[in-house]
C-alpha cells in the first residue's frame, strides 16, 4: 500500500468505474510487469463505453510506461471507432507526454492501399529503367576518373606500384588459367559434339571444323573467359574494395593523402586490360583442342585432316576478332566490379548483395558488348 495525495492506493494495475457518472479511476503501477491486470483493467473501461463520454482519472497512477500507455490508447481508439468518447484527467506532465506520443505513433500507421499489378509492374519497370541510367552515368563519371588517374601514373611512373600490378595479373590471368582451360575445353567439345549429330544428316560432318573454328575465335572464345573472368575477378575486386570500406581503409587511404583510384583501381583494371586478351587466346586454343579431340573421336576424323580443314577455314583476322574485343570487355568487368565495390555499405548483407550486382551487370554488359561487336564487325564485313 501506498500514499499518493493523502489517498490510500494500492501497486496493482486497477480500474475503479462510479457508477452513473462515466468515471474511471486508475489505480496502482501501469507498468509491464502488471500487464495482465492492465488488460483486465482496460476491458472494464472499454465495457463502459456508450452514449455517455468516458473521463479517466490517472490522479493515483503510481507509474506509467510504454505498455500501459499503448493500452490506454489503444482502448481511447476502440472506443471512439465505435462512436464513444474517452478523455483523461488528473495526468501528471510526463504520463501526459507518453500518452501524446503513444496517440502520435498509432497515428503514423498508413492506411493500407490496394494497388493494381499492373501498376505496380510498370512502376517497378520505371524505377529499373531509370536506375540503368543512374548505372550508366555513374560508371561513365568513374571511367572518366580511372582516365585521369591513368594520366597522372603516366606522367609520374615512379609513383605506380609496379608490385601491385604484378600481383593482380597473377591473381586474373595465371591462376585463372586452369579452371578456364578446363571449362573451354568441355565447351569445344561439346559444341563439335553436337554439330557432327546435326552436320551427319547431310554428309557434311566434315564441316564441324568449320562451325568449331570460326565459333570459338571469333565468339566463343572471348566470351566464356569474359563471363568465367566476371565472376572469379570481378566478384573478387568487390569483395575486396567493399571488405575495404566496411573496415574504413578507403576513407584511411584519402587521410593519408593517397588516391584510392590510383591504388585500388588502375592495377586492378590494368590487370583486366592485360590479362583478359591473354586468357581468351589460351582459352580458343583449349576449346579448339577440344572439338578437335571430339572431332576424331566422333567424325572419323584424322588430327592431319582436322588440322588442315582448320588452317583452311580460319585466317589471323579471325584471332584478331576475338583479342580485339577482350581489352573492352575487360574495362567493361573492372569498372562495374570496382563501382559495386565502393558502393557497399557497412553490413555484410549490404556487400553480399553488391557482389551479386556486380557479377550480374558485368555478365550482362559482356554479352551486350559481344553483340553490338558481332553487328560492327558483319558492318565492315571483317
Amino acid at each position: 500500500m501506498r500514499t499518493v495525495d493523502g489517498t490510500l492506493t494500492t501497486e496493482t494495475a486497477s480500474a475503479t468505474v462510479e457508477a452513473g457518472s462515466g468515471r474511471v479511476s486508475l489505480d496502482g503501477r501501469w507498468t509491464a510487469d502488471q500487464a495482465s491486470a492492465i488488460e483486465a483493467a482496460a476491458a472494464r473501461i472499454a465495457a463502459q463505453a456508450g452514449a455517455q463520454p468516458i473521463l479517466v482519472d490517472l490522479s493515483r497512477v503510481l507509474r506509467l510506461d510504454t505498455l500501459g500507455a499503448w493500452v490506454l490508447e489503444r482502448t481511447r481508439a476502440e472506443i471512439e471507432a465505435g462512436g464513444g468518447r474517452l478523455a483523461y484527467a488528473g495526468a501528471a506532465p510526463e504520463h501526459r507526454i507518453l500518452l501524446s506520443e503513444m496517440a502520435l505513433k498509432g497515428a503514423e500507421v498508413p492506411a493500407a492501399r490496394r494497388r493494381s499489378r499492373l501498376v505496380a509492374f510498370l512502376e517497378d519497370v520505371g524505377r529499373r529503367v531509370v536506375g540503368a541510367k543512374t548505372d550508366l552515368v555513374t560508371g561513365l563519371a568513374f571511367l572518366g576518373e580511372v582516365v585521369t588517374a591513368c594520366i597522372r601514373v603516366a606522367s609520374r611512373p615512379s609513383t605506380f606500384r609496379g608490385t601491385a600490378l604484378v600481383n593482380q595479373i597473377e591473381q586474373v590471368a595465371f591462376r585463372g588459367v586452369p579452371i578456364i582451360v578446363l571449362i573451354s575445353f568441355l565447351v569445344g567439345g561439346i559444341v563439335a559434339q553436337q554439330g557432327i549429330f546435326q552436320l551427319q544428316r547431310f554428309g557434311a560432318q566434315t564441316f564441324v571444323v568449320n562451325l568449331i573454328g570460326l565459333l570459338i575465335l571469333r565468339e566463343l572464345g572471348v566470351l566464356l573467359t569474359s563471363i568465367m573472368v566476371a565472376g572469379r575477378s570481378g566478384s573478387a575486386f568487390t569483395a575486396e574494395i567493399g571488405s575495404m570500406r566496411m573496415r574504413e581503409e578507403v576513407d584511411a587511404l584519402r587521410v593519408m593523402g593517397l588516391d584510392p583510384i590510383e591504388i585500388l583501381i588502375v592495377p586492378r583494371i590494368l590487370a583486366l586490360v592485360i590479362g583478359l586478351p591473354i586468357l581468351t587466346l589460351i582459352a580458343s586454343m583449349a576449346a579448339l583442342a577440344g572439338g578437335g579431340l571430339t572431332a576424331m573421336l566422333y567424325g572419323g576424323m584424322t588430327l592431319e585432316g582436322f588440322l588442315s580443314r582448320l588452317q583452311a577455314a580460319i585466317s589471323l583476322h579471325h584471332v584478331a576478332v576475338g583479342l580485339i574485343k577482350a581489352p573492352f570487355m575487360a574495362l567493361i568487368i573492372g569498372i562495374i566490379a570496382t563501382i559495386e565495390g565502393f558502393e557497399v555499405e557497412g553490413s555484410a548483407e549490404s556487400l553480399g548483395r553488391h557482389v551479386t550486382a556486380s557479377v550480374v551487370k558485368s555478365i550482362f554488359m559482356v554479352i551486350v558488348l559481344d553483340g553490338l561487336f558481332a553487328v560492327f564487325f558483319a558492318a565492315i564485313d571483317f
